[in-house]
């Protein structure tokens, strides 16, 4: 058995076992615990806006609390440096890709950042944490896996058509046609990457989630109103 090898096992096991024990707290706990929801999405398909639209329009409603709704899609990562004490602004070096062994070794010999067998563990801690004290929206970083059997968390999937995904990229970024669906294509591969690798999952199960909404059809607001009512609909049956 390689290094890498005897690596991924080992963050598997440090996921399972904090899966299993948030997992054993929802349903021991249910009526405690607040609701949650998780975004996976494709490149460009809108999860960054309908996210924040969302937050706002489930704050109005009997799910609010005493905090309001927050998104958190990089903070995740963010607050897993800060429990490591690893200096946040290392999370924008961090990608949703995996890296050669010998480069991460490298890496965490000469302190530029922490290797994914360091990091994965917390980031699924993070992730189960914010998740289990409710009214967060979780946006990828592999919350929809890593909160799959937790009862209080709603699942949705954003999806749309490479054309639509790339010309909203090219706005959003002022990118040309071009760069824009180098980036969205780049994005899709290392978001596919990541939860293979991680979570030996793939983000195209549809039985991961709870709602799939395809953003060429659906305008955000439409989204967010789709959203808000299954997701109202669901946590009333808890």
């Amino acid at each position: 058995m390689n290094h890498q090898n005897s690596i991924d096992k080992s963050i598997a096991y440090c996921i399972s076992q904090g899966r299993d024990r948030y997992e054993r707290v929802s349903a021991t706990r249910l009526r405690l615990v607040s609701p949650a929801i998780t975004i996976s999405h494709q490149t460009g398909a809108g999860a960054p806006e309908i996210a924040e639209q969302l937050a706002r329009s489930l704050q109005e409603t009997e799910f609010k609390g005493p905090q309001p709704w927050a998104v958190f899609d990089h903070q995740i990562i963010e607050r897993a440096l800060e429990e490591q004490r690893w200096p946040k602004q290392l999370a924008e070096k961090v990608t949703e890709e995996k890296r050669h062994f010998i480069e991460e070794l490298i890496d965490d010999v000469l302190d530029i950042r922490p290797p994914s067998w360091v990091l994965m563990p917390q980031v699924v801690e993070t992730t189960l944490h914010l998740a289990m004290a409710g009214h967060a929206i979780l946006i990828g970083h592999g919350a929809t896996v890593v909160t799959a059997k937790l009862a209080n968390v709603f699942h949705v999937r954003l999806t749309g058509s490479l054309a639509k995904r790339t010309a909203r990229v090219q706005i959003l970024k002022k990118l040309t046609s071009e760069a824009a669906s180098k980036f969205v294509k780049t994005q899709d591969r290392r978001r596919d990457k990541f939860l293979k690798t991680h979570f030996h999952a793939r983000l195209d199960n549809e039985l991961l989630y709870d709602l799939a909404i395809n953003t060429d059809r659906v305008s955000n607001d439409d989204a967010v109103v789709v959203i808000s009512e299954a997701a109202r609909r669901f946590f009333s049956a808890m």
